[in-house]
């Protein structure tokens, strides 16, 4: 049975900032949000050639967005701050992403923050989320939640509306499946034909169509769901896999080892055929998985530099030891000087002040094993 992309691409792309909004923005936002909630209407606020239409929702933040094709923004209220919350989170518009890519979604982030003179530095800059999404036509596909082969523990999620949170079979026809979680690593399989009529996404058919006529094909009639029924594969990779495995943070990140993480990703879940085999891990892949598996490999192979998850972790492991060697010197330096040590009998100090250390080791009051354990907690490289 024969399947077609009709689209591929980045679908979601989330970034935060540690930074703070000027004292003259935040003014402009507090009216412009007391406005939106007076009118119960966004409110547009221009910046030159910018228009920021600020929302009336919010409790700690001002909420705003630059349109389809440009993103979502929240601000934090700098004099109503939540401590340790980034001052600036930004979650880009699917259109936009699916027109302009990770090129147009930098170059609107940069302009926004220039603009507004929010100021920001590099390290500054968290990437929380990517979604890679893929639309294939197969009016004859209907997910099924056993084909789906994942790591132990992956919640699974079966549900037969595009609304439908329920977590146990359900008694309709099958629209989408869930693995996973956001802010790990989310498989996500669903109707996106149902999507665009309830939701009235058209802009969607558009992108479709715009294929279909390149591939010399009459334009879809969503009327018809035996010819028109699009499913959407998307993989959703959240924090933990970003930056807890591949250190991802800023823009060049992005593009220097999303590839990589995808790959990770891909390696790790799958949409099979089921047989008689007790072995799922045997069970042979599925047409649109493969499909799926290739796209993104192909499409990402751009933001890939071959780094593996064990290598991140064991350049953070060498990084981190270094760190605490630095430290311990530092320590060693200042109780040589406090015992006002020779610079030529420094070594013979630090050898002779082992004994010392071993000494108040074995009078501390919890074990050594207790105290190795309590350390090791505090660095987690998984």
């Amino acid at each position: 049975m024969d399947a077609q992309i009709l689209h591929s691409g980045l679908d979601g792309l989330r970034f935060t900032v540690q930074t703070e909004i000027t004292p003259e923005l935040r003014k402009e936002l507090a009216e412009a949000k007391a406005h939106a909630k007076q009118s119960f209407n966004d409110c547009d606020v221009s910046f030159g050639d910018i228009t920021l239409s600020v929302t009336k929702n919010g409790g700690h933040n001002f909420n705003c967005h630059t349109g389809e094709l440009g993103a979502i923004w929240m601000f934090q209220d700098p004099e109503d701050r939540i401590p340790n919350n980034p001052g600036v989170t930004v979650d880009f518009r699917a259109f936009g992403l699916a027109t302009g890519g990770i090129d147009h979604a930098e170059q609107h982030f940069r302009e926004i923050m220039t603009v507004l003179a929010i100021p920001y530095a590099e390290h500054l800059l968290r990437v929380s989320r990517v979604d890679y999404a893929v639309d294939m036509l197969a009016p004859w596909f209907e997910p099924d939640r056993l084909a789906l082969v994942a790591p132990p523990g992956t919640k699974v999620t079966e549900y037969t509306g595009i609304d439908e949170t329920a977590t146990q079979a359900t008694g309709g026809r099958v629209t989408g499946l869930r693995a996973g979680a956001v802010n790990n690593r989310q498989l996500a399989i669903y109707d996106k034909r149902v999507e665009v009529m309830q939701k009235a996404k058209d802009g969607w058919l558009e992108i479709w169509n715009a294929e279909r006529k390149v591939c010399g094909q009459d334009p879809l009639n969503l009327s018809d769901p035996d010819q028109s029924q699009i499913w959407r594969f998307e993989l959703r990779l959240g924090q933990k896999q970003l930056r807890g495995k591949f250190e991802m943070h800023t823009w060049q990140d992005l593009r220097d080892t999303l590839g990589d993480a995808y790959n990770d990703a891909l390696g790790r879940l799958r949409y099979c055929i089921p047989n008689s085999d007790s072995n799922r891990g045997r069970w042979p892949a599925h047409e649109l998985w493969h499909l799926f598996d290739d796209n993104i490999r192909n499409n990402l192979a751009v933001h890939c530099c071959g780094v593996l998850p064990n290598q991140v972790i064991f350049a953070n492991k060498i990084a981190k030891m270094r760190e605490l060697d630095r430290q311990l010197l530092g320590l060693f330096v200042s109780r040589a000087a406090i015992s006002e040590v020779a610079p030529d009998e420094f070594e013979g100090f630090m050898e002779s002040h082992v004994d010392a250390l071993l000494r108040y080791s074995e009078e501390h009051s919890k074990t050594l094993d207790e105290r190795l354990q309590k350390a090791s907690g505090r660095y987690r490289w998984t």
